[in-house]
Formats: C-alpha cells, structure tokens, sequence
C-alpha cells in the first residue's frame, strides 16, 4: 500500500525527522489561507499522487499550466493560483502512463534553501532476506538513472536483523556522501529514526528524495514516499486508515474485496490463472506468441466458483482486453470449480470476445464436460503451448 507526500510527512514528523511545515488542500479557496498560516517568504506547491516525476510531468488539461506538479510560489496570492491550476486536473508523468492521474489533493509546504541534494531509501532486499540502506549523493535524480549510469556513486548495504541499527551505519552513510560536523551527529540520528519507522510500521519501501543539507547546514527529508506490506495492516490500522482508493486501480480494488492477486498490465490478453508461477508463465507464453497479457490474476488454490465469476468479470470489464485465456491446472483448486465460474460469469455478463480455456488436473473431465455442454463459444486447448498459440491466432485474427 502507498500513501501520499503529506501522510509520509507527518509520519516522519512523529518519528522526529525534519521536515518542513506544510498543510494539505482539498480545495483551492482554502490554499491562501493554508499558505498564510507558513512562514513563507517562499512557498512550494505540490500535487498529491501516488506516482513520482511529479515535477517534471505535465497536465492533460491546457489550463493547468505546464509547469509540472511542483510549482514554487512567492506569495499566498502565488500559492493558491497555483493550487487552483493543478486541483482536478490530470497529471502525467513517467510513472503514470500516458493515461495520467487526477490530481484530488495540494500539498503546500515553507520553501527551503538547499545547500546539497542526496539520494537514501530502505527497503526490503529479496536476495538477503534483510532491511537495506541505499545511499547516493545524487540527490533529487531517478535512483535507476544513477545506477545505470555513475553506479559507483551508489552506496547499498543490508543492516544486521541479530544486532538492528547501530551508529557506525550512520556514519558510514555521513562520511559518504561528505557530511562533516554537525551534519555526522544528525545523519546518524536521522538513519536510527528512519530504521525505527521502517521497521515498525512493516514497510517495504521508505524513499527520501531528495535529501539536503539546507542553507543553515542542517539535514531535511524534502520529499518522501512510502509503502507499506499490505499483509501487515492489520497490525498497523492507523497506516490501514491512510489509504486513498482514487489512487488505485478500480479493477485491482475490486479484486482486493475477493481476495484476488490481480495486477493490470497494458496488453490485449486476459489471462485467469491458479498460481502465480503457472500466472507468470502464462504472460511469458502469451509474450512468447507475439501478444501482451493485459493483466496477472492469480486466483488462489481454494477459489469458489462466486470468486472465478468475480475474476472473469473483472478481466471482462477492462476495454483493453480482445481475448482472454484461462489456464488451470488443478491441484487443491479443482477443474470442476473453474469451469462453473466460467459459465455463470458468461451468462452473466456475456462474451464479446474470444475464450481459450485450458483446464488439466483435479476432476479435469468434469471440468471439461462442463464447459462441452455449457453452450458457449469456448476454443478448449489441450495444453499451455496450444493455448497461448490459440488465444493469439484468435485475437490477431
């Protein structure tokens, strides 16, 4: 789960990170008093969404300007004309896609004199199994541009779960990125803070970028994103509470209420898959071919026939979607089961488009006899090749 700029900022704030004053704004009438309540004399006015490159994006709508989703303000007059532009547009940037996303809240915060720009992220490391710091003095770039390019400048290293966060961590991280004096003493604390949070709330990614070194020397998070592990929230209801569902993907929401592992993706080919390797394997497949899956959808081991009637429905209701492949292999899951989702949801909501299914293990031929007799346009394949060759052919006609 994401949360927003603000929510981070606050979560910070509460962990003793510094951080700028700032206020949100639901509506533009509310930014020059939100804006006078700061010190000012600068203000800087962000758009609130889950994605990053907000400044470098641009809006859909002429009338929003094209001076990004962070835009500096010298007045409250400024600062909520700014505010006025962004609310309600859509915002695009790289991480977006092309299709943007609404922009429903303004984050206005004091402005802040910079000195120097640095990189710090924890995050979950997959190979080591552990929590690891990611430090970079090239603050305020794309951390994968950085890699790509000057890799050298990128200081990575996992922290010991036996012995947690400790001093010299801190200071190793300091002493990279060129920190002297005070700023040691600061990074050192601000690293501990950080790793407390991260740890506590059940994060999987923590992102301060940029952090600076201010104008008076002193360390600041100018920017923060986070996400949480959303098998974790239900020991964490005040983060459960921050969630913005206008930020996600409706498809996936509604997936969430049935407990299905759903993703969107951008191609043509609905895929309903039991297990997320045989899913994986399926899109690779479907690439294979020449097509592109429009989606991952795991339905589970134990699906109910009304949960495979929600997934079908769900792949369906996406336009994008000119064929769909179903490919079970049934184990705990049974064949049987698959099969009668598949008929209530096509009598249900219809079928537009061609339907390849592939069904093989646990009561497979009465899962195919269901399918046989059901009376529908079905194209049945005899394996995973056959029905990734099938379902392509099908729809690139």
């Amino acid at each position: 789960m994401n949360i927003h700029e603000y929510q981070a900022k606050a979560l910070l704030r509460s962990y003793g990170a510094p951080v700028s004053d700032g206020r949100v704004v639901l509506k533009a009438d509310e930014a020059k008093t939100a804006a006078s309540e700061m010190d000012g004399p600068l203000w800087v006015v962000k758009a609130q969404i889950h994605a990053g490159g907000r400044g470098k994006g641009s809006f859909l709508e002429a009338d929003a300007g094209n001076a990004g989703g962070i835009r500096l303000a010298h007045s409250v007059v400024d600062a909520e004309k700014e505010a006025k532009a962004m609310l309600g547009r859509t915002l695009v940037t790289k991480q977006t896609g092309p299709v943007g996303k609404k922009v429903n809240r303004i984050y206005i915060e004091d402005g802040s004199g910079i000195e120097k720009e640095f990189y710090f992220a924890i995050l979950v490391d997959r190979q080591s199994s552990r929590v690891s710091f990611v430090a970079s003095t090239e603050g305020g770039m794309d951390i994968e541009e950085v890699a790509e390019t000057t890799p050298e400048k990128i200081l990575s290293f996992s922290i010991d779960p036996t012995t947690g966060y400790q001093g010299y961590h801190g200071r190793r991280i300091a002493f990279n990125l060129g920190l002297a004096g005070k700023q040691v003493k600061q990074c050192v604390t601000l690293l501990g803070n950080l790793y407390r949070l991260f740890v506590d709330k059940d994060m999987e990614m923590l992102e301060i970028n940029p952090l600076i070194t201010s104008d008076s020397g002193d360390l600041k998070c100018l920017d923060a994103k986070m996400s949480f592990d959303g098998n974790a929230l239900y020991r964490n209801s005040d983060i459960a509470e921050l969630r913005d569902t206008t930020e996600e993907d409706p498809k996936e929401l509604e997936a969430s209420k049935y407990d299905l592992n759903y993703i969107a993706l951008n191609g043509e080919i609905g895929c309903m898959v039991n297990g997320a390797g045989l899913a994986m394997a399926t899109m690779d497949i479907i690439k294979l071919y020449g097509a592109e899956p429009a989606n991952f959808l795991d339905v589970g081991g134990g699906a109910t026939k009304e949960k495979v009637t929600e997934a079908f429905k769900i792949i369906t209701s996406d336009p994008q979607v000119k064929g769909i492949l179903v490919n079970i292999f049934g184990g705990i899951m049974r064949c049987d089961v698959i099969a009668q989702g598949v008929v209530a949801a096509v009598k249900e909501v219809g079928l537009k488009v061609p339907l390849v299914v592939r069904l093989e293990g646990t009561n497979v031929d009465e899962g195919k006899r269901i399918i046989n007799t059901s009376g529908l346009d079905v194209i049945a394949a005899e394996d995973l090749k056959d029905g990734a060759q099938k379902i392509v052919s099908a729809v690139k006609g």
